[in-house]
């Protein structure tokens, strides 16, 4: 769990910009969307074939160019 503690003399603005680096890095967010709903196996293996192809895609379109 993140967790900062405000320093002396720092402002709340500071400690709250740290609190969300320290929350991105850990990647607190993505864990909670991946959890915030069920998928049966079945879908998420079709979601991770679809990301795939999507990959793909996009690599072959980056080298086309």
């Amino acid at each position: 769990m993140a967790e900062v503690t405000i320093q002396e003399g720092e402002s709340l603005e500071n400690a709250l910009r740290r609190f969300k680096r320290k929350v991105q890095q850990e990647d607190i967010i993505k864990e909670i969307k991946r959890h915030s709903y069920y998928l049966k196996p079945g879908e998420k293996r079709r979601a991770k074939a679809a990301l795939s192809r999507k990959r793909l895609r996009k690599k072959l379109r980056r080298e086309q160019d």
